[in-house]
């Protein structure tokens, strides 16, 4: 549903709302933005009505209940919503519950994307992994950091595994030109999402590479292009994207990879450990340096 079909909904059904609903309705055209996040009991408030009144209007309009209402408008405007925006909306985290608030959220992110995803796809993708000649790892502005994870611990499985990195558009077509059908890129991106990440799966599509999305939904853009989308819910709780969900995706398929590759990747580590201890790259308190004592 776009956000021209849900405003007009509530305009052809306004003039049968109780006088109580159509508050809500008013409330909605003109500020949807942020009623996207308000809670069934905040919204009520926020209009000076009860908070069964607004899970009516809600039936009314011909949902579930309000969380499907309040679903519906959080997809109309999750990728259009400015930071500034978001801390607007996040005026209900006081600091005095704002540690709570933020890992309730990504523990219900969590069990989300355990519901929303699809093993057979999860399982297909780590086939497909060991299939590529070439895996080319796309993310950028926050995703970034997922990308770079994903790169360092798939490079420790594998030997064909390039992070994409830029200072501009120029600079991917640079590092992707030589991409072809027998490679395949991962792409990464949240709302909202990197123009970067949506060209790079593009280029990819037309040199006939295999597509992984990582993503919020089958609506995302990259889910356009993807053979395979994996879904992993990330809603923010403020201005700061969620990004413990999609994480956690990753890192089960960094472990897929290396159970499927068990042998090889437990030599690889045996023999990353003796230069790690050589070259003294952690710190091992057994072996008491003055700095421990």
């Amino acid at each position: 549903m776009d956000k021209q079909d849900l405003m007009t909904m509530i305009k052809q059904k306004f003039p049968r709302l109780s006088k109580g609903q159509k508050l809500i309705g008013e409330y909605i055209l003109k500020h949807y933005d942020k009623a996207a996040f308000m809670t069934a009991s905040k919204l009520g408030d926020t209009v000076g009505v009860s908070e069964s009144t607004v899970v009516r209007f809600a039936y009314e309009l011909g949902f579930d209940g309000f969380p499907q209402l309040q679903k519906a408008l959080q997809d109309l405007i999750k990728n259009k919503l400015t930071s500034v925006q978001r801390i607007e909306l996040s005026g209900d985290i006081s600091e005095e519950n704002v540690l709570k608030n933020v890992l309730r959220a990504d523990m219900d992110n969590i069990r989300a994307t355990l519901e929303k995803i699809n093993p057979k796809t999860f399982d297909d993708v780590v086939e497909a992994i060991f299939k590529a000649k070439k895996i080319y790892i796309v993310g950028f502005r926050s995703s970034q950091a997922l990308a770079d994870f994903l790169g360092f611990y798939l490079n420790l499985i594998l030997e064909n595994v390039i992070v994409i990195s830029t200072n501009g558009v120029s600079d991917i077509f640079e590092q992707l030109f030589r991409i072809n059908s027998d490679d395949m890129v991962i792409g990464i991106a949240f709302p909202r999402y990197s123009s970067y990440t949506i060209r790079s799966l593009e280029y990819a599509k037309k040199k006939y590479a295999k597509i992984v999305a990582i993503t919020d939904s089958l609506l995302s853009p990259l889910a356009t292009y993807a053979d395979y989308t994996l879904i992993a819910q990330g809603n923010m709780v403020s201005f700061v994207d969620s990004l413990v969900a999609p994480l956690s995706v990753i890192n089960a398929l960094i472990v897929a990879a290396g159970l499927k590759e068990k042998e090889k990747t437990a030599e690889t580590f045996n023999m990353l450990e003796k230069i790690w201890s050589e070259y003294n790259i952690y710190t091992y308190k057994n072996k008491g340096t003055d700095s421990e004592k």
